[in-house]
């Protein structure tokens, strides 16, 4: 899944929206005001210009983090993020786009989850 597919996604779940808070080249989406995930285009370490991947920041359950973590070499810490509760997406292919919806979908969830009785109700509705 590329980054104009995970964009496209993102913006599929129910009052979803983009921003950039942080300045350009950084879209933070948001669901009623509430982070979901983050896109950007990204480099770490060594690597040189032809080496840069896009990595979407996702929320995810603690256990889950980890295990994804354990699973694929492109899920790492949440970068700028709370390691515990985000981990970073290196969207450079190793990793099957049903998966990454999977990981949008609980992060999305996990944030709605968290909304007050009634905002929560109505989005979950969409679904």
């Amino acid at each position: 899944m590329d980054s104009q597919g995970v964009h496209d996604y993102l913006l599929t779940k129910p009052l979803s929206s983009v921003a950039q808070p942080f300045g350009p080249g950084v879209d933070v989406y948001k669901v009623k005001d509430k982070m979901f995930a983050t896109l950007a285009l990204g480099k770490m370490g060594k690597e040189d210009e032809d080496n840069r991947h896009w990595r979407v920041n996702l929320k995810c359950d603690p256990d889950e983090a980890q295990a994804l973590r354990d699973i694929f070499t492109a899920v790492i810490p949440g970068y700028h993020m709370n390691k515990k509760l985000w981990n970073t997406v290196i969207l450079d292919g190793s990793i099957p786009a049903g998966e990454i919806q999977r990981m949008i979908d609980n992060s999305y969830t996990l944030v709605v989850s968290n909304m007050p009785k009634k905002e929560r109700e109505q989005i979950l509705s969409l679904l």
